[in-house]
């Protein structure tokens, strides 16, 4: 069945999704053209359904054979597709994310065929209030790539894999900015109920819809293979970790899979690749890492100090906090200053090394004494999470925020005075609004 054209297997397709609207059980079908469907790709199936919307399915019959058609390709898909993950794994979440993904792309370029056959203005307007709908649906793909950019990128950058992730970000990127620009033109366009311009926006959004169907096929085929033949135990288990904490776009339910490693950190691992590991891989991986060239760079020194998110010299610390523009104060659990940095970007209060040990009262006037311990004490309880006050420094308008701080188990240690300068934010609004830029 390999020779099939592509105009002959959409039109068996089509036929099969015409079977079910008639009532034949998906079983059958699957048992019927199993080999046709081993050749179909998300790709053709939204052309597939456009056929359909050509030849006059209704939108309800097409929305039912949406939901159908997951079930009749699955099969078809997990051939060339990861088998065997375990309900919970990383992968198979990313991969249940893909499946909520390619439902609305695929109505995106359902409803935009819909739009560009439409008749009347109202009509344009029904087709895209639904499209609108989806679009703010979709904003949530951003959670989906966040997580393979920020979790399984770094891991095939330290195997020195570099234009895969490369290019497949970008491909997000572009998706991302596509999907906020045509965001904020539908709706507008919509709410002056210009269809003309909606008529306008059909080519772009149905040029979207299939930019994610797509990546969602490099995803699962290409990409979700070849790091699950590559990257070690421990790094999924670090994946998980921070997936959990980024959050996932399905529900994650009960799991089966379980961490079976410690975690393994992109810097902490040295990448071994050999034959058996190849012959797994995708063929546009194994051209990448046949011939490796590792990032070896060693993060932690041994004069390190080892942080929760990182590894810093003393030296580093403190040109950090140099360099920060803004001025922190911190008091202990006995209201003792014990630290302060020195802004060489804005000026704060004076500070000078006389007051540590001080207690923190008495570095205010004593007109303030009891105000300040006051909201010291309401954020040391958690009545606020932080308080905020205005004041003036000269003719700086300076920003006060009084944080509490506390260890991981809840333990109060204590207490962060902040402060901004943020003179200009409040003067110059409009200024600073011109220089904006959404990334």
């Amino acid at each position: 069945m390999s020779n099939i054209a592509l105009r002959d297997k959409l039109e068996i397709v089509k036929n099969i999704l015409k079977e079910i609207h008639k009532g034949a059980r998906v079983v059958d079908l699957k048992e019927k053209y199993r080999e046709v469907l081993a050749e179909i790709s998300p790709l053709d199936i939204v052309l597939v359904e456009q056929m359909l919307v050509r030849e006059g399915v209704s939108v309800e019959e097409i929305l039912h054979l949406c939901d159908l058609h997951v079930e009749l390709f699955r099969e078809a898909l997990q051939s060339r597709e990861l088998l065997g993950l375990e309900k919970g794994h990383p992968l198979e979440l990313l991969m249940r994310e893909n499946e909520w993904i390619l439902r609305r792309a695929e109505l995106l370029g359902l409803y935009t065929e819909i739009a560009g056959t439409a008749a009347s203005d109202e009509g344009i307007l029904e087709v895209y209030g639904e499209v609108v709908k989806l679009l703010l649906d979709l904003k949530k793909i951003r959670l989906h790539y966040r997580k393979i950019q920020m979790l399984i990128f770094p891991y095939l950058e330290r195997m020195g894999v570099i234009p895969i992730p490369r290019v497949m970000w970008g491909r997000e990127d572009s998706v991302i900015v596509k999907l906020r620009s045509l965001i904020q033109e539908t709706e507008k366009a919509l709410s002056e109920r210009n269809t003309a311009k909606l008529r306008e926006l059909t080519n772009s959004l149905r040029d979207l819809s299939k930019e994610i169907v797509d990546l969602v096929f490099r995803e699962n085929k290409i990409l979700y293979p070849a790091v699950h033949a590559l990257l070690p135990e421990g790094a999924w288990t670090v994946v998980s970790e921070i997936a959990d904490e980024i959050g996932y776009i399905v529900e994650k339910g009960e799991t089966s899979w379980k961490p079976r490693a410690p975690p393994v950190y992109p810097y902490e691992w040295v990448p071994v690749v050999n034959e058996q590991v190849l012959e797994k891989l995708p063929v546009e991986f194994k051209h990448a890492v046949e011939k490796l060239k590792p990032d070896d760079y060693r993060v932690q020194r041994d004069e390190d100090l080892v942080l929760e998110t990182g590894f810093l010299s003393r030296e580093e610390i403190e040109g950090i906090f140099r360099s920060l523009p803004l001025e922190l104060t911190f008091a202990d659990a006995n209201n003792r200053v014990r630290f302060y940095t020195e802004s060489e970007i804005t000026g704060g209060f004076v500070r000078t090394k006389t007051i540590l040990g001080r207690r923190l009262e008495y570095c205010h006037p004593p007109r303030l004494e009891k105000y300040v311990m006051q909201n010291v004490e309401a954020v040391k309880q958690g009545k606020f999470r932080y308080r905020e006050f205005w004041t003036k420094q000269g003719d700086r308008i300076m920003r006060v925020l009084v944080i509490p701080v506390k260890a991981r188990d809840g333990r109060y240690l204590g207490v962060l005075e902040v402060v901004e300068d943020l003179t200009d934010v409040v003067e110059h609004p409009e200024e600073v609004k011109k220089k904006i830029m959404v990334l």
